[in-house]
């Protein structure tokens, strides 16, 4: 069974106000806009023809809750950094608040359901900008040491990050250095520190830095937006990934990460579980931060699509909660049967398309969606693009 589903776009202050009307062919209305959730997530969940939401629809049909959230997030400007913990943190953080009576929907509240939240997205335009996971040791010295020469004297932010990470490259000793700095940042750097740290970005970029140009760029929208949050010297020592369309982006557990700029297709567990970690007007709590976050530096978890089929390719991702695939039909005409396994949902990104199951069929252009139930298999014909989000294995 096929049941179409839409949602209006969340007017989040770093949306991009024209990523999204561009995909579904529609003038820009002016505002941000930041996402569009597909699914039954009681904070926005999707309608269907006949008027209710879908979480509603699910429950009157006896059909248990989406284990698994999917979104268009079309961002301007940075995100907040952030965490989400893993599903034990989650069932005893979310028991713990429960406890202290703190509401579900209050400022502060960090667990707001007990599930943990992995995140994949992958890029729809033709750039998609992402801070993820902490970089490696020895090359954010580097970056470092080209922000300590910027001047007769070493920025006071720079110094004190190049005392506190004079440490071992890899193991424990850098993974406890890192926590360390994180939590002076956002805990005791003052203003005027995280202010020497951007002036640093501001006369590196001023010599004509060539090797971390890129994280110059970003790292300065990031204080002009966010002026004095410590957060800006978390994001310094973060993996900037320049994501090309079609690759993803992978958040396990524990893992910081922070969207830029671009279109892209998310998919997460459904949860709403955010350990903010900077750049951000809300809460921060630097305590529960530190632990769920993993401080093991690495490069980024790029992950890029495993043909599967002939116009089916997967994005692998260690995680049963959600499975992610793109389908791609580029002759009129042809058709390409998917297998699915549980309740899915396709999203149409490119083209026309039109989703068939045994009985019944849906016809989408870029931006609808429809949420398939009781199936075996879909076939996809037209032309364009689709992305099937469905259980993990």
């Amino acid at each position: 069974m096929l049941t179409p589903i839409s949602n209006d776009p969340r007017d989040y202050s770093w949306g991009s106000p024209t990523l999204i009307p561009a995909l579904e062919g529609r003038q820009p209305t002016g505002a941000p806009e930041a996402e569009i959730w597909y699914g039954d997530h009681p904070g926005c969940p999707s309608r269907t023809p006949d008027g209710r939401t879908l979480d509603v629809a699910l429950a009157d049909a006896g059909r248990p809750a989406l284990p698994f959230l999917l979104k268009l997030l079309a961002a301007a400007s940075s995100l907040s950094i952030q965490a989400h913990p893993t599903r034990a943190q989650a069932q005893e953080g979310f028991a713990r608040e429960e406890r202290a009576g703190i509401p579900r929907d209050a400022a502060d509240r960090l667990y707001r359901d007990d599930n943990h939240k992995p995140e994949i997205i992958v890029a729809l335009s033709d750039r998609f900008r992402a801070l993820v996971g902490l970089r490696p040791l020895a090359e954010t010295r580097r970056f470092l040491s080209v922000l300590a020469a910027t001047g007769d004297d070493v920025p006071a932010g720079v110094a004190q990050l190049q005392s506190r990470l004079a440490v071992d490259d890899d193991g424990p000793a850098a993974e406890r250095a890192l926590r360390d700095v994180l939590a002076w940042a956002l805990d005791e750097a003052d203003a005027a520190t995280v202010a020497s740290v951007a002036a640093a970005l501001d006369a590196a970029a001023d010599t004509g830095e060539t090797e971390f140009a890129d994280e110059i760029a970003v790292l300065r929208a990031a204080a002009s937006d966010f002026p004095g949050d410590g957060g800006l010297i978390v994001a310094l020592l973060m993996n900037l990934v320049t994501l090309r369309r079609g690759e993803g982006l992978f958040a396990p557990a524990g893992v910081l990460h922070a969207y830029q700029s671009g279109l892209g297709v998310e998919l997460m567990a459904a949860s709403d579980n955010v350990m903010r970690g900077g750049l951000t007007p809300k809460h921060v709590d630097v305590p529960e931060l530190l632990h769920v976050l993993d401080a093991t530096p690495a490069p980024a978890p790029v992950i890029r699509p495993r043909p599967l089929a002939d116009g089916v390719d997967v994005y692998d991702t260690p995680v049963d909660d959600f499975l992610l695939e793109r389908v791609t039909v580029t002759v009129a005409g042809d058709t390409v049967r998917v297998a699915v396994h549980g309740p899915t949902i396709a999203l149409c990104t490119v083209g026309e398309v039109v989703v068939a199951g045994a009985f019944d069929s849906a016809a989408l252009r870029p931006g609808a969606a429809v949420h398939i139930a009781d199936e075996d298999a879909v076939e996809v014909s037209g032309t364009g693009e689709l992305f099937l989000a469905q259980p993990g294995s």
